[in-house]
């Protein structure tokens, strides 16, 4: 299959669904990523990038796009829309995972919502969760336990953002754990992540 995740940021992918890419390359299937902005508003935008593209790399993810767009401007409009959609037409993807349109970040806001137009044809569409969704009660989990040690790693390589949870003595590595820890007790397994079906079409042959 061909896996597409979209993120605002770098890391946001990693942190809402790095596990179940990991999984998926894994099984030999093929992932792309786009991610929107440099997070340039959070650091310094050339460190971001190389981050990102060292993160791609640990994943083994097919391509890595960009979008372009700025950090903390980005808009839920025409533009944005035709971005994601000139990348579903190069990747052709069976599945989409995206940032959850509830959400205190305005940037992950407008991806959701330019992400449920663009991804209007896709079969499976998945909302993930960071740090910063709201009211996120998933519906899908994916059991991460034999990979979580791979999803610490690829978020170690964002070294830039470690410690910028806004939570004192608490990094992005063990909010990470955390969640994985209660989503996976939800899911009935130790570790999973968690994920909210805009669409999801089941095929019985």
């Amino acid at each position: 299959m061909n896996i597409l995740a979209i993120g605002a940021h770098p890391d946001d992918i990693e942190f809402g669904c790095g596990g179940t890419l990991i999984k998926y390359t894994g099984s030999g299937h093929n992932v792309f990523l786009l991610v929107l902005s440099d997070g340039s508003f959070g650091g310094d935008a050339e460190t971001r990038r190389s981050e990102q593209r060292q993160a791609a790399q640990f994943l083994g993810a097919r391509e890595l796009f960009w979008g372009n767009f700025r950090d903390t401007e980005i808009v839920d409009n025409r533009d944005l829309i035709l971005k994601i959609e000139e990348i579903i037409h190069k990747t052709k993807p069976d599945i989409v995972f995206f940032n959850y349109p509830e959400d205190v970040h305005q940037d992950h806001r407008a991806l959701a919502q330019a992400g449920v137009s663009a991804t209007r044809y896709i079969r499976e569409v998945l909302f993930y969760e960071v740090p910063t969704t709201q009211r996120f009660e998933p519906d899908i989990f994916v059991d991460i336990q034999n990979v979580l040690d791979k999803k610490l790693e690829l978020l170690k390589i964002h070294a830039s953002q470690i410690d910028k949870t806004r939570v004192e003595n608490l990094t992005i590595l063990e909010s990470a754990q955390s969640c994985a820890n209660f989503r996976g007790f939800q899911g009935r397994v130790k570790y999973a992540e968690g994920f909210k079906a805009l669409r999801v079409l089941r095929e019985i042959v």
